[in-house]
């Protein structure tokens, strides 16, 4: 839903950007959760 609010003009502006912002949102989460379990 959130996405849904976003303004289209942001998304086609630059939408690899965003995707790489995802995608290391990601990663950096995923290697929290590994440096709690250890």
């Amino acid at each position: 839903m959130a996405k849904a609010q976003e303004p289209r003009k942001e998304k086609k502006k630059e939408p690899a950007k965003t995707t790489k912002e995802k995608k290391a949102a990601k990663d950096e989460k995923k290697a929290l959760k590994a440096r709690q379990q250890d």
